[in-house]
């Protein structure tokens, strides 16, 4: 994340370091977010413009100004493979005079953003920029965006501004009048979603990329996915089962440890499972993607759907 790398701790000093490849020994892509959400998070310590975005760092108070040139450049230093230009995410509610304005000033801040990224050699040495489409829960505005984004020509495109509080039905709407719009041959990438019937859904319309924090912030509060749906660790219900979470699942959680251990580290408020189940709702959420891409390849796609849902929601 932009945003977080660039207060700490910096991103000369990760520059200095090799990139973000080198210094967290990731041999593999590396997608950096703008930080424009954290921004806009920052409830009454932000000022936006149509130049930029002045804020000050919640660590020290040290005043900060991101400009879409800046966080381009933030990201062609870090080393990142695939750079999100700073965008302006609307709240959920909010009126279409509000989302439309959200929407022009991402848009004039992407036009800028590719013109700095042109400028400092990106795309190129495998590095990519995508755009980011918003719109709020319009279907309209959606479908313009989406069009006006895509005549920029970019590497991607990405739908931002949703799982933010609207419901599920208006979330699906809103992605099904992006994707009308969006080139089947770049990738398309859903922001912030990462709920397992929410990810079936988006598939379904053709999203190829996710990002969300929900498999390690939810395993932090003693949550953990699984095929049979979403057991609460802390609950006192685990206390003497001797089941692991999943008997399938391979992560070292579930080929290790019990619920009732589990729990009990939890309950006791130690730190070993917050590691512990974020491997497995990691390790969950890549087989459920698995589970995705060959139902698509075998063509099952519907039925895998079915099938899971019809578990994953109300048990075996």
């Amino acid at each position: 994340n932009t945003y977080h790398l660039h207060l700490r701790p910096g991103e000369t000093l990760i520059e200095k370091m090799g990139g973000l490849h080198e210094f967290m020994s990731w041999r593999r892509p590396i997608l950096t977010d703008s930080g424009g959400y954290q921004v806009f998070s920052l409830k009454g310590l932000t000022r936006v413009t149509d130049e930029g975005v002045e804020f000050r760092s919640p660590h020290d108070g040290t005043e900060e100004f991101f400009t879409p040139e800046k966080v381009v450049e933030i990201q062609m230093r870090l080393g990142s493979d695939i750079a999100m230009p700073l965008d302006e995410c609307t709240p959920y509610p909010c009126t279409e005079d509000a989302a439309r304005l959200g929407g022009e000033r991402t848009l004039l801040w992407l036009a800028r953003s590719k013109a700095e990224a042109a400028r400092l050699g990106q795309p190129g040495k495998g590095r990519a920029l995508f755009g980011i489409v918003q719109g709020g829960t319009y279907a309209a505005l959606r479908r313009e965006f989406a069009e006006r984004t895509v005549a920029l020509g970019l590497d991607g495109y990405a739908l931002g501004g949703l799982s933010v509080g609207e419901p599920k039905s208006a979330m699906a709407e809103m992605i099904g009048a992006a994707m009308e719009k969006l080139p089947a041959d770049r990738p398309r990438y859903l922001m912030g979603v990462g709920m397992p019937e929410d990810l079936w859904e988006a598939v379904g319309q053709g999203v190829d990329m996710f990002d969300c924090v929900l498999p390690t912030r939810n395993a932090r509060n003693g949550q953990a996915f699984t095929w049979d749906g979403r057991l609460n660790l802390d609950n006192g219900e685990f206390r003497d089962d001797r089941s692991p979470l999943d008997p399938d699942c391979p992560c070292p959680a579930c080929r290790r440890y019990t619920r009732a251990y589990l729990c009990h580290l939890f309950r006791a408020r130690e730190i070993t499972p917050l590691r512990l189940v974020t491997l497995h709702n990691l390790t969950f959420l890549l087989a459920l993607l698995t589970m995705m891409k060959n139902a698509i390849r075998n063509g099952s796609f519907e039925s895998a759907r079915r099938e899971f849902l019809a578990r994953y929601l109300h048990g075996r």
